[in-house]
C-alpha cells in the first residue's frame, strides 16, 4: 500500500471531489494545487486550501494516480472464495481521515453473502461509523457497495449504516489500536 507524505499534486482536469468530514461534493478545476495526504484502498485524501478533499478511485489520474485493480475470481470459486473476496474488499474502504481500513476499525458488524439458483450472489452488510454524524457516512457506504459489486457473481450489495451498538475504540483490531494509540 502507498502511504505518501505529503506529496504535491496539481489537478489535470477538473475533478469531482467530497469535502471531508461534511461530505458535500463539488468539483475541483484543472490547474488546482494541492497535497496528497493519503492514498489507500484506491481512494485519495488531498488537503487544498485548508480542506481535506476525498478524490474517488476513478478520477485518481486527475492527480497522476492510477485507479484501483477490479478483483478477479477464478471459474471454480468456491462460495468460502468468494467470501473472503467480500472480506478483501472491504479491508481496501477506508476512513478518509484515518488511514486504517473499516473492517481494522471494527466499523463493519455483520457481512452476509447469499446465492441465488444462477449462481448470482447478494451481500447484506451492515456497518456503522466512528461517529454518528460523520457527513462522510454515505459516502463510505457508497464506496463499500461499489468495490463489492466489483466482484464477479455479486449482483448486489446492500449497505446499512447502525448504529447500535455504538462504536468505540475497544471496536477495533489489536494492530489498528497500536496505530492509533488507541490501546
Amino acid at each position: 500500500m502507498y502511504h505518501p507524505r505529503g506529496e504535491p499534486v496539481v489537478f489535470s482536469r477538473d475533478c469531482e471531489a467530497v469535502v471531508i468530514p461534511a461530505g458535500d461534493s463539488g468539483t475541483i478545476p484543472a490547474g488546482a494545487e494541492g497535497t496528497l495526504t493519503q492514498a489507500l484502498g484506491g481512494s485519495y485524501t488531498v488537503y487544498l486550501q485548508g480542506n481535506l478533499f476525498r478524490i474517488a478511485g476513478k478520477d485518481g489520474d486527475a492527480i497522476g494516480q492510477e485507479a484501483a485493480q477490479v478483483p478477479e475470481l477464478s471459474d471454480n470459486a468456491t462460495d468460502k472464495d468468494v467470501e473472503q473476496l467480500v472480506w478483501d474488499q472491504l479491508h481496501t474502504c477506508f476512513d478518509p481521515e484515518i488511514p486504517i481500513d473499516i473492517v481494522e476499525l471494527g466499523l463493519v458488524y455483520n457481512c452476509v453473502l447469499r446465492k441465488d439458483d444462477t449462481g448470482e450472489r447478494e451481500v447484506d452488510i451492515d456497518m456503522t461509523l466512528t461517529a454518528p454524524g460523520c457527513g462522510m457516512g454515505e459516502i463510505l457506504a457508497s464506496d463499500v457497495r461499489s468495490k463489492v459489486e466489483m466482484i464477479p457473481t455479486i449482483r448486489k450489495a446492500n449497505v446499512e449504516l447502525v448504529f447500535d451498538p455504538p462504536w468505540s475504540s475497544e471496536m477495533m483490531s489489536e494492530a489498528a489500536r497500536l496505530q492509533t494509540g488507541m490501546y
